[in-house]
């Protein structure tokens, strides 16, 4: 009977997350509420509220599960590819490919989170930071083996690639989301090819 409580609790948290995930992907993350959840769930708020005590404990934990869907639609992948240039095309392609997809079609929850809350100082902001960081800090290690491998120019700065790269992604999302513009993953993903020095074609317009 523990055993069963134990796995109904972890059921029901993944629930939770999971419904505040998608919330977030249209309403950002200040749209995430106890009061909301417990509606959409059908749940009590002293329900919801014994999983997550504060709202921002829901939210650090939502940024946990955008962490594993990128983990495993983005990374995992990628990592099927050659190290360096080629995965790092693989990288870009599937992010582009997840924003512009089913499993975020709100558009990109990183690039919305991050304008959220990038100048409210606070653990949401950390945690947004932090996992940024290891995203630019993963790229720029691929970057540097790409150089290391006589794929891309010796001096390429992988802070600088790696910034370019973030541009085309966040350009991307706006396109998609304002300008309902369905070129725009063909063409960010001639921005990357580009950037990276691989031949690209631009979608005919």
């Amino acid at each position: 009977m523990a055993r069963r409580t134990a796995a109904d609790a972890r059921d029901t948290r993944g629930r939770i997350v999971s419904r505040a995930l998608r919330i977030a992907a249209t309403d950002g993350l200040e749209g995430v509420t106890i009061g909301r959840l417990a509606d959409s769930l059908e749940m009590s708020k002293s329900g919801v509220l014994n999983h997550f005590r504060t709202k921002e404990l829901l939210q650090l934990a939502v940024i946990e599960q955008a962490s594993e869907i990128f983990r495993v639609e983005v990374w995992e992948p990628a990592r099927e590819e050659q190290r360096g240039l080629d995965r790092l095309l693989a990288i870009e392609h599937k992010w582009i490919d997840l924003i512009s997809g089913e499993t975020w079609p709100s558009g990109c929850f990183w690039t919305a989170a991050a304008a959220e809350f990038d100048g409210r100082p606070g653990p949401v902001r950390d945690a947004l930071a932090e996992a940024l960081g290891r995203f630019d800090a993963a790229m720029q290690r691929e970057v540097g083996r790409a150089v290391e491998a006589g794929e891309l120019p010796e001096g390429t700065d992988p802070g600088q690639v790696v910034f370019e790269l973030r541009g085309v992604v966040m350009a991307t999302n706006q396109q998609l989301q304002l300008q309902d513009d369905t070129s725009a993953p063909e063409r960010a993903k001639a921005a990357v090819r580009r950037i990276l020095g691989a031949p690209a074609q631009l979608p005919a317009s």
